[in-house]
């Protein structure tokens, strides 16, 4: 048994990192090199991204997650991997085969009304107690949807109801899939290889009779209206297509001027020369709809040879995207974290009860929580490097960095007092951070550019990386506040001292959980102060240098200012001797409501110069479930001690 205790906190890394070095390790692509088409580099909102980020991006926006399931399978059988349509796959048929794309239940509509509106009551396909829908499904009540998407659109968002929010995000997510169903060829093309011939077979007839039009004289009416059909499909093409997927004609010159597909057909119409990527993405829409394999693959790897000596840049670019979003790191170190906070949980519960068990699961925590960090890191320096900006840039990349600053500060407290705290704080505080990112991920790319006034590296590696450290400091601070009030109430643990006993069999000190417990919450409150304050200060010397103001009062600012004021609070009712451990851990514990107001909160207003993450759809989790469960946590922070188990045998 203690041979198995000693291997187990070893067994438990060794099992998660040949995880990671599976994933991480090159992957070969099927029958259809899949895999090399999804790294093919387009231009999309404002920044050059893979196929693959184009469809994941559009599936999350549409679906809420990032492949199509296509097999359903129950909950028990954990071990079995239901089939997925990945999103390089599903995009490749939406863009040349509509009609199997159409099929696809990707559609998620779970209002009863709109179900109720639409009859779609006895239709669709219910998973996990969700309802999705086809596009074909949908075809015959489009204008519908279109009309109360329209509607609701007219009325301000913060007066939306639940419906209006809805049906504009149905009607949002319909838009978006028609857009990408005319990128890369008129919607309802079989061959389009052919069509692009019969277009320049057309042409100069066709200008011939258009030129005759014009100068009043008669014209070939049939070679007239042969050409403008072809160039009314590409028109729609132009006016409606999503990414820009046509490299400019010469990168030397201006490398983001790319375009559309019908845009540069419809610009050959006077060269007659079609740009060579035209012909490619052609054959490569041809030959998946005929599923020729062969063709198919022999078309990309044709498509990257010519564009790989021209944009080397873009195409390493795409393979880099790809690439991240393949192994999904932030994924694995969330499940990392899971695992861990249950070990440090287990090791918490065990403490003085088996103390050979508690030491084995400490570690295995231990061990964990540095590997998730490790991974963690990994995927922000990465992710990094493809924006080309420092680690927060939006509040999506807030809430990664805020968890791994989280985890950090963990991983240092468990080195200090190691009995499974700072790894408990850790892997709840890296979950449930990377849970928030996964969500604000739905609303489709993370890595958009920049609004102009945040389009500068210098700043956001100075104010913006030093509050949200700040933001993390004072989460870890409620988050052990929060595990004193529980451990106090629920359990002996606080007064359990700390240190090993001396040749008498005595502990010497009165070093106890509970005590230790209030070190590093102190610590931590200063430690988040000092940067709190500084990253105000320098939030306020960016503010001057663009706005010409040092302070504005913005809800933004005052949402800084207020965590710089409470931890400071916190600090002099310390030092004042206005509270001891316990009011010491309430007051942490509001420091999470400041803190998470300052960081959502503000957002969600939608007023204000900062406002550039602004998530109606958080306010809920927010104000619904967040705020109510510390304040709950606060009024078990002021039962009497003599309710408390841990103070329970103790007067006073």
């Amino acid at each position: 048994m203690k041979f198995l205790l000693k291997i187990f906190p070893w067994a438990c890394l060794a099992l998660f990192a040949t995880e990671i070095l599976v994933i991480m390790l090159p992957k070969k692509d099927g029958e259809f090199h899949l895999r090399e088409f999804g790294r093919v580099p387009v231009l999309l909102n404002g920044r050059i991204q893979p196929l693959d980020s184009v469809g994941r991006n559009a599936l999350l926006q549409i679906r809420s997650t990032g492949a199509v399931p296509l097999e359903e399978v129950p909950f028990w059988k954990f071990w079995h991997h239901p089939k997925k349509l990945k999103s390089t796959e599903w995009l490749l048929e939406v863009l040349s085969r509509p009609e199997v794309a159409d099929t696809r239940p990707i559609f998620l509509i779970h209002h009863p009304e709109i179900l109720s509106e639409l009859k779609l009551e006895e239709s669709g396909v219910e998973r996990s107690g969700l309802r999705y829908y086809t596009f074909a499904e949908l075809r015959p009540v489009l204008r519908e949807i279109d009309t109360q998407s329209r509607k609701a659109l007219e009325v301000e968002s913060a007066r939306q109801t639940t419906y209006q929010k809805q049906i504009s995000k149905l009607g949002n997510a319909l838009v978006l899939y028609r857009r990408l169903k005319n990128s890369a060829q008129p919607e309802g093309t079989t061959n389009f290889v052919q069509l692009l011939a019969d277009y320049q077979a057309s042409l100069p007839a066709g200008l011939a009779a258009f030129r005759a039009r014009q100068n009043g004289e008669a014209g070939d009416d049939a070679a007239l209206k042969r050409f403008t059909d072809y160039a009314q499909g590409f028109d729609e093409v132009a006016a409606f297509a999503y990414p820009l997927i046509i490299p400019p004609p010469d990168g030397e010159t201006d490398r983001t001027a790319w375009s559309n597909l019908g845009v540069s057909v419809l610009g050959s119409i006077h060269s007659s020369e079609l740009h060579p990527a035209v012909n490619y993405y052609a054959r490569i829409a041809t030959a998946y709809h005929q599923q020729n394999a062969a063709e198919f693959n022999r078309a990309v790897a044709d498509y990257k040879s010519w564009l790989e000596p021209k944009f080397a840049k873009e195409v390493s670019k795409g393979r880099a995207e790809f690439y991240f979003n393949d192994i999904k790191a932030f994924l694995h170190a969330t499940i990392i974290y899971i695992c861990a906070l249950l070990l440090a949980v287990g090791a918490l519960g065990t403490f003085g009860l088996w103390p050979a068990l508690s030491e084995s699961l400490r570690r295995g925590a231990h061990y964990l929580i540095a590997l998730a960090f490790v991974l963690h890191t990994f995927a922000l320096i990465f992710r990094m490097v493809l924006e080309g900006r420092p680690p927060v840039t939006n509040l999506y990349s807030s809430a990664i960095f805020i968890g791994w600053g989280a985890c950090g500060l963990g991983l240092v407290l468990e080195r200090i007092y190691r009995i499974g705290l700072g790894s408990a704080v850790a892997g709840a505080a890296g979950f449930v951070t990377l849970l928030i990112a996964h969500n604000l991920s739905l609303g489709g790319d993370t890595m958009e550019m920049l609004r102009a006034v945040l389009d500068t590296n210098f700043w956001l590696a100075t104010h913006v990386v030093t509050v949200t450290i700040g933001y993390a400091a004072t989460f870890v601070a409620g988050g052990l506040a929060i595990a004193y009030v529980l451990l106090g109430i629920l359990t002996p643990t606080l007064t359990t001292p700390l240190g090993k006993p001396d040749a008498t069999g005595k502990i010497p000190g009165d070093l106890n959980i509970g005590k230790a417990l209030g070190r590093m919450v102190y610590g931590i409150v200063c430690f988040a102060t000092l940067f709190s304050f500084i990253g105000t200060v320098l939030g306020g010397i960016w503010a001057d240098q663009s706005w010409g103001r040092f302070w504005g009062w913005d809800p933004k600012e005052n949402g800084a200012l207020l965590i710089v004021l409470w931890n400071a609070i916190i600090l002099h009712a310390r030092w004042g001797g206005l509270v001891k451990e316990r009011g010491l851990m309430n007051l942490a514990i509001f420091g999470n409501i400041i803190t998470a107001f300052s960081w959502f909160g503000v957002n969600m207003l939608g007023i204000g110069l900062h406002s550039y993450g602004f998530m109606e759809a958080g306010f809920v989790w927010l104000y619904g479930v967040f705020v109510p469960s510390q304040l709950v946590f606060i009024a078990l922070g002021l039962l009497p001690q003599t309710w408390w188990r841990s103070f329970r045998n103790r007067t006073g």
